[in-house]
């Protein structure tokens, strides 16, 4: 317990952005000029309200620093998102034996029509490598230094159109989300903080979009605090905590603990089953729970989910 409240206390302390650099009037040209292929933002833009039609890719550690405020402009993509192709996309690169990745990272002022992908291990679609390391029994630490770093939204007018409007994926570390939208809609969650994840501030924002399950999901992530958001749930859940064991083979260590869920509304709640706010919401009841069987630790010896020290305090649900 010590440890996780250790963890907890750094991950939670105020983001560092570092200045970085400008980018110049070529930088910007490039960045607002519509193209069906990614821009690779490495400077700091602001478009002043031009839209961005393009794709945009903060990938590696030549973007830490990278910022982008769009003045209220939108970023919208040629063609479909997905979870592959996100319209903004905070990658993490392959790089030797180790992972290059990229920190201090803000987007500002911006919609986003479609869905944003903070990810480190499994960046792009490849599962190898996360897989490989969760079978290694410092695999959360391995995650976590892979993983992006201090990645700042705020403002953000998240449109989802299908997929996740934004996913924090597993190893990622001190997300800060505050004063944000998410509109349109999602098959899945809002908001879905993947496993080895920690540290996240989820503050102030509206979720009013139609989802096909709970609005924020908090899968094997821990030590994150949720704040003073408003959710429109329209009789589904609200934030649901569990350890997804087993999902595509790859073995959960980190539990959904020492989070902090506080100050929410809820308006919209079922009427039979409210499910505001539901820890421990799967223990294990998933077909593919087997699939990680055979080693030590995690999620592969126990198949619940191991929410503790979680703190949940004036949240208001209305119907």
């Amino acid at each position: 317990m010590a440890g996780w409240f250790a963890l907890a206390v750094a991950l939670q302390s105020a983001p560092y952005l570092p200045a970085g650099r400008p980018c110049t009037a070529q930088e910007m040209a490039d960045l607002t000029t519509p193209s069906d292929q990614p821009y690779r933002l490495i400077c700091r833009a602001d478009t002043g309200g031009r839209d961005i039609r393009r794709r945009v890719l903060i990938e590696g550690h030549a973007a830490s620093g990278a910022a982008l405020d769009c003045g209220g402009g939108e970023i919208r993509a040629p063609g479909q998102a997905t979870t592959t192709a996100p319209t903004v996309a905070v990658w993490s690169r392959r790089q030797g034996d180790g992972w290059s990745r990229p920190s201090d990272v803000s987007i500002r002022n911006c919609g986003v029509a479609g869905n944003v992908r903070i990810w480190g291990m499994g960046a792009g679609g490849s599962m190898r490598d996360l897989l490989a390391s969760s079978r290694t029994a410092g695999h959360t630490l391995a995650a976590q230094s892979a993983a992006p770093i201090r990645i700042v939204m705020d403002g953000v007018r998240f449109q989802g159109v299908g997929t996740i409007p934004l996913y924090i994926g597993p190893g990622v570390t001190r997300t800060t989300v505050t004063r944000s939208r998410f509109s349109g809609r999602s098959t899945s969650v809002a908001l879905y903080l993947d496993a080895e994840s920690a540290g996240a501030l989820i503050q102030d924002n509206d979720f009013d979009i139609r989802t096909g399950r709970e609005q924020i999901a908090v899968d094997g992530s821990g030590a994150n605090r949720i704040v003073g958001n408003r959710l429109s749930l329209g009789g589904r859940g609200g934030v649901f905590l569990y350890r997804n064991c087993g999902e595509d083979g790859v073995i959960r260590h980190q539990t959904p603990s020492y989070n902090q869920i506080t100050d929410n509304v809820f308006v919209g709640a079922g009427w039979l089953r409210p499910r505001a706010v539901v820890i421990g919401s799967r223990e294990g009841r998933r077909p593919y729970c087997g699939d990680d069987r055979g080693w030590p630790f995690g999620s592969s010896i126990d198949d619940g989910d191991g929410a503790t020290g979680n703190l949940t305090a004036r949240n208001s649900v209305r119907r």
